[in-house]
């Protein structure tokens, strides 16, 4: 692309950046953020006192705008995006039946597949439609650290918006609405990097979730980039939460209930804290990215083989962490057993 689509993005990514701040800082400063939904502490929470969680709806507002005038032609992924914002915020408030918000997320993937026709194999688009679903409640479960799902969303989408410009095929319209998700998301991680003055919310983690997937699907199905690079992007939280659901699902515990079983909570409570944990997890990220952009010029059998080997360092951290977390919890019982057995 020309030098102009790039001075573009830049403006994007700023002005995304600072509508996003600005209008985080109203809404604190005014106490309407407050008065919006507010996030109360319970035992499974890493955090310690009521914040307000309206951070998503800053980040929604800006890239819902930012479509709008930049890249009409994605109207179906900012409408999609805006109704999920809508149903989730209304959740953060009143609470809603997870029979509810998971038709809602069906009817997103749904308005999205018919809205932007892939000309795949059926079978092809229903996998890629469970894939949607699951990334869009992924991306909820991982929002529980400050910084993290911020930060995610901020290296993510610019990883999006670089490839959507160096691309073979290469589209302004997916550079643009990335670097908007990216700015947005920025501008959000000034008030929620530890410790965190707003929380993001199901109103943020969703629509992201179902951008994160919205995004890699239309690049994918315009030929922007190949199938593997969305997970290639994200694949730390894929890992993540995928990892952490099959344990429950085999101990045959809830997936819906609240807990501190994925790797970034057991780093916060072995002791790293929310700041470190995000730097680390934004360290892995920022390699996956790297080296995602670097293979889009490779052959196909070599990039297939450059993502088979980030898994293996992807497991290779998460049995270290979880190395380090069963030493944890064998010295916190030792603890428990010397204070039990001291004297009194």
């Amino acid at each position: 692309m020309s030098r102009d689509i790039w001075l573009s993005t830049l403006w994007m990514a700023g002005t995304s950046f600072a509508a996003s701040a600005l209008l985080l800082f109203v809404l604190l400063k005014t106490g309407i953020a407050w008065r919006l939904a507010t996030d109360i502490p319970n035992d499974r929470s890493l955090h310690t006192r009521p914040t307000p969680r309206v951070g998503g709806l800053a980040i929604v507002s800006v890239v819902v705008a930012a479509i709008a005038v930049a890249a009409p032609k994605l109207w179906i992924v900012a409408l999609s995006a805006c109704f999920l914002a809508a149903v989730s915020q209304i959740d953060d408030r009143r609470g809603l039946s997870a029979r509810l918000r998971f038709a809602a997320h069906v009817a997103a993937v749904v308005a999205l597949m018919f809205g932007h026709v892939s000309p795949a194999p059926l079978w092809l688009l229903v996998g890629i439609s469970v894939l949607l679903l699951w990334l869009i409640n992924l991306y909820n479960f991982m929002d529980g650290a400050d910084g993290l799902a911020g930060g995610m969303a901020m290296l993510g989408f610019a990883g999006y918006a670089i490839a959507a410009t160096i691309s073979e095929h290469p589209s302004a319209e997916l550079t643009l609405t990335a670097a908007a998700v990216a700015g947005a998301a920025t501008g959000f991680l000034v008030f929620n990097f530890h410790p965190a003055k707003v929380f993001m919310g199901d109103a943020g983690s969703i629509p992201l979730g179902f951008l994160a997937g919205a995004l890699g699907y239309w690049g994918w199905s315009d030929g922007v980039w190949p199938i593997w690079f969305p997970a290639f992007i994200f694949s730390p939280f894929i890992g993540d939460a995928s990892v952490t659901l099959l344990r429950r699902l085999f101990r045959r515990a809830s997936i819906w209930q609240a807990h501190r079983e994925h790797y970034y909570q057991r780093m916060i409570q072995y002791g790293l804290g929310h700041a470190k944990t995000a730097k680390l997890w934004y360290l892995v990220m920022a390699g996956g990215i790297m080296l995602a952009l670097a293979t889009l010029s490779w052959p196909p059998i070599v990039q297939w083989c450059s993502l088979g080997v980030w898994v293996i360092v992807l497991v290779l951290i998460g049995i270290g962490i979880d190395s380090r977390w069963r030493r944890f919890n064998l010295a916190r019982c030792d603890n428990l057993r010397c204070e039990t057995d001291a004297p009194t």
